[in-house]
């Protein structure tokens, strides 16, 4: 087979196209960081005083806990989030804590501008790429308890 040339085609394109594409993506910087993982093992006795806002659809409370703290919010008569107050943009950043907004149902960062849904951590507005990072709840109606775990 002398003087055989290469003819490139649109498959040796496509490829070149995927090289490409693959090594300039793998080079962008991410700027969300993650969370820095705390353990939480929580108990809250919704009959105590300082718990006393969860007691009604709607409400939320702010608790020690976490990385930066945690946001407990009733959804339901039977279901409860809780996420930790660190803003996922830059959770390590001097100043950035996320602070609830109840009149829109969400948190913000006033730091870096992100807004989450309280309802279930997405992103609604903002620079952050990541929900926000959640804790599991076990809700004991009979026992007014809410375990809080990650």
């Amino acid at each position: 087979m002398p003087g055989r040339t290469f003819q490139p085609g649109p498959i040796n394109y496509l490829l070149l196209l995927m090289i490409g594409w693959m090594a300039i993506s793998s080079c962008r910087k991410e700027n969300d960081s993650q969370i820095p993982n705390v353990p939480v093992n929580l108990t809250l006795y919704l009959s105590l005083p300082e718990y006393s806002a969860l007691n009604s659809v709607g409400n939320s409370i702010t608790i020690n806990g976490g990385y930066k703290g945690i946001i407990v919010y009733r959804k339901s008569i039977d279901d409860f989030a809780a996420y930790d107050r660190a803003c996922p943009y830059d959770p390590t950043a001097s100043g950035s804590i996320l602070n609830v907004d109840s009149s829109l149902v969400q948190v913000k960062d006033d730091k870096c501008g992100s807004r989450f849904s309280l309802f279930d951590g997405s992103i609604t507005n903002g620079p952050a790429s990541r929900p926000l990072r959640a804790y599991g709840t076990e809700y004991d109606a009979a026992a007014q308890s809410l375990y809080i775990h990650n």
